[in-house]
């Protein structure tokens, strides 16, 4: 199955069913966050964020809901300011409009689940 612009490891579709890993091929940037698609439903889009110690992500903000989960790693979350240590395991929801941003303090695997409707290239912009 070939998908453009989705990461290029084994998807496996399985009539309804979409099959991806949040922890295979995992690749990361030097100086930035590394954005992958992983794959999209008919409601949101499944993406894997894989970041360094000390790399962030600046304040911003999602026309959106969105749920993120810390996979592997340790982040401070930071929503309107306050600041949240999440650890592998953590979920939070956000609802759209909400001004967060996030420092990481070991390298770490999130993955966000993102409305269909939201770009993926303002995600890859921040």
């Amino acid at each position: 199955m070939s998908l453009p612009n989705f990461v290029n490891y084994e998807l496996v579709k399985l009539s309804e069913m979409i099959k991806a890993s949040l922890l295979k091929e995992v690749t990361y940037n030097e100086s930035k966050p590394k954005i992958d698609v992983l794959f999209q439903t008919e409601q949101t889009k499944e993406i894997r964020i894989a970041l360094n110690t000390n790399q962030e992500m600046k304040e911003h903000k999602t026309p959106f809901p969105i749920v993120v989960e810390i996979v592997q790693g340790q982040i401070d979350f930071g929503v309107k300011g306050e600041k949240h240590r999440m650890d592998a395991g953590d979920l939070i929801s956000l609802e759209g409009n909400v001004p967060h941003d996030l420092f990481v303090l070991e390298p770490s695997v999130i993955r966000l689940s993102l409305s269909k409707l939201d770009s993926v290239e303002r995600i890859r912009n921040i």
